[in-house]
């Protein structure tokens, strides 16, 4: 379930790469850790499972997220999170980089010093360099510094993993970093991805869902949950199919629609109610840019299913055990759901893996090979069998029940025993 996809892997023609050393593992004088992850929202998440690793692995141990805007956003919704530190970094591609100066670098250096951190693990993906941030470590006086680096980094990591991706393997991304973590000793049973929502979060939810005429509980019929954006157009499914998905599944299930999108990705969500078919739109809600993010994780874990590109949703989806259809552009191998009932579609294509942002061939085959009826088809297989296993759940609920008043509650006098 949580291995990457099951078709060829991208490998290359270097010589294999040495096995990296037995590193020492971290006592208890490391204390005070930096974990710099400086992707998306999703990255993010992708990462908790190695954040709770290096939380539970020794005591009182202080976590620091060093995150883009949008990763720490996540950091009031993670509980092995103590403090968070917002950095733009110039290594990395986001909007706001032109208008950041060097100052704001010195700055950085400044602040992480000021921090009195006794050691930083710097997360990446194969296809990103640890060195900018290794060197902002070394810089600001952090004296353990772990990555993976496929160079040797000389003194900018104490302690580093030989790149093997994707020469020798290529695992799945949650895999990669618990591997990272490992090394030191970072241990934990539990690799489930983590997003802890807020009980404030599902009243506002069900407050806004009620203004709109849905009440979840009256009639025991679980939303069904379309996310139609991504941040790379080369990872979004057409509009007009997600139209013709949502006709679907409103006719065969009943259940209400909603699609979600922030407020820029509201004339999407439109395109995709407007292919809809019109005598099923009274049961599509448009909740582009209507939801927070812990609103938004509150309406992912009440969903009987979600529907998503390969995107944020998708892992928060996996983090609260949400069944996800995932349709899963080529472009990366390594970030299908992790540990919750999903199907992952796409057809397979000799560009794979090509880490685009916009289809490099102009054919979309990946994706637009996937028609809107397997999408249909997979998203009701995972909701029969969410309600199959709630139904389980609930049988076996009342029989324990049962067995438990009828040993431990006597009738009262003149009242009738069941057998």
């Amino acid at each position: 379930m949580n291995a990457p996809l099951l078709i060829a892997q991208p490998m290359l023609a270097h010589a294999r790469v040495p096995e990296s050393p037995q590193l020492a593992h971290w006592g208890e004088d490391i204390k005070r850790i930096l974990c710099v992850r400086l992707d998306n929202l999703g990255d993010v998440l992708m990462t908790t499972p190695a954040l709770h690793a290096l939380r539970e692995s020794g005591p009182g141990r202080h976590i620091t997220l060093l995150g883009s805007r949008s990763g720490a956003a996540l950091a009031p919704y993670l509980d092995d999170v103590d403090d968070v530190i917002e950095y733009e970094a110039p290594w990395v591609a986001n909007p706001s980089a032109s208008s950041r100066s060097l100052a704001d670098d010195q700055r950085m250096q400044e602040r992480l010093r000021r921090g009195g951190f006794d050691a930083a693990v710097i997360f990446t993906v194969y296809s990103q360099s640890p060195l900018p941030a290794a060197m902002l470590c070394y810089l600001a006086g952090i004296p353990r510094r772990l990555a993976h680096c496929r160079e040797n980094p000389y003194a900018l990591l104490t302690d580093w993993l030989r790149e093997p991706e994707p020469q020798q393997r290529t695992r799945h991304e949650v895999e990669r970093q618990l591997d990272l973590v490992r090394q030191v000793g970072a241990h934990a049973p539990d690799t489930h991805m983590r997003f802890a929502v807020h009980e404030s979060d599902r009243r506002t939810l069900a407050r806004q869902l009620a203004a709109r005429g849905m009440h979840l509980d009256a009639n025991g019929s679980a939303p069904i949950v379309l996310h139609p954006g991504a941040t790379a157009a080369s990872r979004r499914y057409p509009p007009e199919r997600f139209g013709q998905v949502a006709t679907r599944l409103a006719q065969e299930t009943g259940a209400p629609i909603l699609i979600t999108g922030s407020a820029s990705e509201r004339v999407l969500v439109e395109a995709v109610i407007s292919a809809a078919a019109p005598r099923v739109r009274t049961q599509l809600h448009d909740m582009s840019g209507a939801l927070a993010l812990g609103e938004l994780a509150a309406l992912v874990e009440s969903a009987s299913v979600l529907v998503s590109n390969n995107s944020g949703p998708v892992h928060l989806a996996s983090a609260l055990g949400t069944p996800v259809v995932d349709l899963y552009a080529l472009t990366n191998p390594q970030h299908t759901p992790w540990q919750t009932p999903h199907r992952v579609l796409f057809r397979d294509v000799e560009c794979r893996w090509c880490y685009r942002s916009v289809c490099p061939q102009h054919h979309h085959a990946c994706l637009l090979g996937v028609t809107p009826g397997e999408v249909v088809t997979a998203a009701l297989e995972l909701r029969a069998e969410a309600q199959s296993r709630a139904a389980s759940a609930c049988c076996s609920s009342d029989n324990a029940s049962t067995d438990h008043h009828s040993d431990a509650v006597p009738p009262l006098p003149g009242q009738p025993v069941v057998p």
